[in-house]
């Protein structure tokens, strides 16, 4: 069909309208797209209106304020620890340390700024990620002049302008490891520490005590850190100081040690392997305290080296070991006044009671031989002679007599099996065999042939030196057992009071008069007008026969004990003394001798009255004074 005119003109009138119809539509659909934007951006701008002013207002007004306010802090100096008279053993020095502000930290900065100061790169980058969201990060303790001078130089606004100096305390303890173990030292708190109860006020980046009384009383040796505020500009330049909130030094801890009786028994142990304690078996007060080998802890106030860390932690003597309250020794013959007290109570035996010794004796098919086998034994012996000669043969009847039961009950009243409680972390417990120790342990009967080493302190017995001090101090006194403390308190805390009988306990006491000062195993002990009481110990590590044709001859060699109590007639002080592989027990009475004198001098000094020019008075034997025992504290 041809196409008219008309056609086209219709399609001419026809083609404008649909164009005008499509426009239109499109120009809504624009139209409705720029209403929906300009909604969702309304509903976006009103949202985080709403988070900026409604929901976390807190949190945006703090970082504007960190944008116009630097806050730096003031560290708090840790109290002092004092000894008893008050003479400062671990104070505090000035030094700076280092810090980072993380507002302006720049992480292409850090590997220059670790390179410069020594420290390492991955630790440092380790420590400000650890550190999370805290304003400023310390990074070095006790900056060198090298350092200071390096830091001056470059921490201006177009260098480094994230490090800052601030003054800070370094933890300043005795030199040669004096009083190491009894101090401990601090450190940055720990990710684990952290996450413990006892630290839920701490923060990451504290300095807290890592050990000794350090740690025990590290909530009274912190102080509380102050701030001082600045005013900055948007460019980070200060203009303006506001007043300071001072920091709150810690308190100081006033301790029950003595600085002359401590640096004796230091010197008394040099090159040797153990450790030392005396105290007040009155009150539980220590006197002294020593464990070698000892360790610096000025090397820990800051991050120990590596070196340093690994010659410590590699040493086979383990220096870091407290031997005071942490060996776990058999006490030998130190044990033997126990046996007799428990010999004594239950009646099985009275201070005539005679055995014979020919060198040795036999129990249940098993020979056991005494220290003076060679010479031939003691002969007919009782209780008195007994304790001063350490006759193993009359031990041996006595324990088999009691029984171990019997023996328990007596040793765990004077607190063997137990910890003393003494206020330190990581004590260890001694033990104390029985029969329900035995099969709560091994699941096994207890045998009577066990009972005749253990009455001689050897066997499956063990005791830490302050257990053993605390022990015989107790005994002193007529069977009181106070509660060893190291820091000041007005009221010491009785933990067991035994009702014993008097002559009794004077029987055991006068026997220990022997060991000193009537030919005794320990006469070396002996002080000029001091009637000193005592008793040897001479540990084995291994029998005889076990070592025989052995290599193990000099590596384990017998522990030598002692302990040493004064005056007889009103005891102030107790000391024991461990010499490891000393071989024998006098060898450690020479130590104890040392600080039983160094005491009785300062007590001479101060009443000035000398003691040494006293004649020696010849010892009498009397009842003990035995007032009514206090109530027991539980």
């Amino acid at each position: 069909m041809a196409v008219t005119e008309n056609d086209h003109r219709q399609a001419d009138e026809v083609l404008p309208e649909r164009f005008s119809r499509d426009a239109s539509k499109a120009l809504s659909g624009k139209i409705a797209i720029f209403q929906y934007l300009t909604v969702a951006v309304f509903v976006f701008l009103v949202s985080a209106f709403w988070k900026l002013q409604v929901q976390n207002p807190d949190v945006y007004s703090e970082a504007a304020e960190r944008n116009r306010i630097k806050s730096t802090p003031i560290l708090a100096p840790r109290g002092k620890i004092l000894d008893r008279d008050g003479r400062v053993i671990v104070d505090n020095k000035a030094s700076y340390s280092l810090l980072l502000n993380r507002d302006q930290i720049k992480p292409e900065h850090l590997p220059a700024i670790a390179e410069a100061l020594q420290l390492d790169y991955g630790e440092l980058a380790g420590k400000i990620h650890r550190m999370g969201a805290n304003p400023q990060i310390i990074i070095k303790d006790q900056v060198s002049r090298d350092d200071i001078a390096w830091i001056e130089s470059h921490r201006d606004l177009d260098t480094y302008p994230e490090m800052q100096l601030i003054q800070a305390w370094r933890r300043q303890y005795p030199q040669d490891g004096l009083a190491a173990h009894v101090m401990g030292y601090v450190g940055e708190i720990s990710e684990s520490e952290l996450n413990s109860p006892q630290f839920l006020d701490y923060h990451q980046g504290d300095i807290i005590g890592k050990d000794g009384l350090e740690r025990q009383y590290d909530q009274t040796l912190r102080g509380e850190d102050g701030q001082q505020r600045v005013l900055v500009d948007n460019m980070g330049h200060e203009r303006e100081m506001e007043n300071a909130q001072d920091a709150v030094p810690g308190k100081d801890l006033r301790t029950t040690l003595d600085l002359d009786l401590q640096a004796v028994a230091e010197l008394a142990m040099e090159g040797k392997r153990g450790a030392v304690v005396a105290l007040d078996p009155r009150s539980g007060e220590v006197l002294a305290m020593v464990s070698r080998p000892s360790y610096d802890p000025n090397k820990f106030t800051g991050r120990i080296s590596k070196n340093d860390w690994n010659e410590i932690a590699n040493d086979p003597y383990k220096p870091l070991m407290d031997r005071a309250i942490q060996a776990e020794l058999a006490p030998g013959s130190t044990f033997k006044p126990f046996t007799a007290l428990a010999g004594l109570e239950t009646g099985v035996i009275d201070d005539q009671t005679e055995f014979h010794c020919p060198g040795g004796a036999s129990f249940y098919g098993h020979y056991f031989a005494c220290w003076r086998q060679k010479q031939g034994g003691h002969g007919k012996i009782s209780l008195h002679r007994g304790i001063a000669q350490s006759c193993d043969v009359y031990f041996y009847n006595v324990a088999n007599r009691l029984g171990i039961d019997r023996l328990a009950q007596y040793a765990e009243l004077a607190g063997f099996g137990h910890k003393t409680g003494i206020d330190l972390p990581n004590e260890r417990e001694s033990t104390m065999p029985s029969t329900k120790w035995k099969m709560r342990m091994f699941r096994q009967k207890w045998y009577a042939g066990e009972t005749i080493s253990v009455g001689i302190g050897q066997g499956a017995i063990t005791v830490s030196p302050l257990q053993l001090a605390a022990a015989e101090g107790g005994l002193a006194v007529g069977g009181n057992w106070y509660q060893p403390h190291l820091v000041k308190t007005p009221s010491p805390k009785l933990l067991r009071a035994g009702h014993l009988n008097s002559q009794n306990v004077q029987d055991v006491i006068y026997g220990m008069y022997g060991v000193v000062n009537e030919g005794g195993t320990g006469r070396f002990a002996a002080l000029p007008g001091i009637k000193v009481c005592g008793k040897t110990g001479t540990a084995q590590l291994a029998s005889n026969q076990l070592l025989k044709g052995t290599k193990l001859g000099q590596t384990m060699k017998d522990n030598a004990w002692f302990v040493g109590f004064a005056p007889e007639e009103a005891p102030e002080i107790v000391v024991v003394a461990l010499f490891e592989n000393g071989e024998h027990g006098d060898r450690a009475s020479w130590i104890v001798r040392d600080v039983l004198k160094a005491y009785f001098d300062k007590k001479a000094r101060e009443a000035k009255a000398p003691w040494q020019s006293a004649r020696i008075q010849p010892f009498v034997p009397r009842e003990l004074f035995n007032p009514p025992a206090p109530e027991v504290q539980q």
